[in-house]
């Protein structure tokens, strides 16, 4: 079985007196240490899914299933302890707190699991070592920079050695410099460390690093072929 397996997928939205279908059926498979990025305009449920593998969101029906667990079926109280063990998540913006030093901020996800202080001191020193910030370590993100802040909110995402790591464009904030050095952070990830990686972005530059790029536009999920394996929605939209 892939390490991500999503099936007949559905997602509503009630506006007033309208059902708005962004996703509808969807299907895909992700392998562990793929590297998928997912491009299309904006409007087209490209965040939406994200946020439903992230189990931020719930479905309004079908399945995902990550390691075999199918998210959809866990309670609001488990599916946070999954999330917080099994995801990562970069952020646009880099959401760390201002009152939090560097350290402090990656610290934060791990002390949400059954962990003791040696063995998160341990994975903190890892995850800043790989994002090159074990200098800034007791710098508050009002004394970095924003590419090292974004930096610190990658390391954040993998700290907990998550079974995936997602990202809603996060390059999308930061300067042409800071940008690309995100860039090859990300690819340093899947590369390197082995780890599964879900981009949602705007910038080619970025889609580019995956090795399967996705395209989500009119309804369809179009791979870099060019094939139209999926059927993902009609953008439906119909009286409740």
């Amino acid at each position: 079985m892939s390490l991500v397996e999503i099936r007949n997928l559905t997602k509503e939205f009630v506006k007033g007196e309208e059902t708005i279908t962004p996703l509808r059926e969807v299907h895909l498979s992700i392998e562990e240490r793929d590297f998928v990025s997912l491009m299309g305009p904006s409007g087209t449920g490209k965040s939406t899914l994200l946020n439903l593998l992230a189990g931020i969101d719930r479905p309004t029906s079908g399945q995902i299933l990550v390691n075999g667990t199918d998210i959809t079926r866990l309670s609001r109280g488990r599916l946070a302890d999954w999330r917080a063990a099994n995801i990562g998540y970069i952020f646009q913006t880099h959401n760390l707190i201002p009152v939090l030093t560097a350290y402090e901020n990656v610290e934060l996800p791990l002390l949400l699991l059954s962990m003791s202080a040696a063995e998160r001191r341990k994975r903190v020193e890892i995850a800043l070592e790989a994002v090159d910030l074990t200098d800034r370590a007791d710098h508050y993100p009002r004394q970095l920079s924003g590419g090292q802040e974004q930096r610190v909110g990658v390391a954040r995402a993998i700290v907990a050695n998550p079974a995936i790591v997602v990202g809603d464009e996060p390059t999308g904030n930061l300067d042409t410099r800071a940008a690309e050095q995100i860039q090859q952070l990300v690819q340093r990830l899947n590369v390197e460390l082995g780890m599964t990686v879900f981009l949602v972005t705007h910038d080619p530059n970025v889609a580019a690093l995956a090795a399967r790029r996705l395209h989500l536009d009119e309804g369809r999920l179009i791979d870099s072929s060019g094939a139209e394996p999926t059927l993902v929605h009609d953008g439906l939209r119909r009286r409740a």
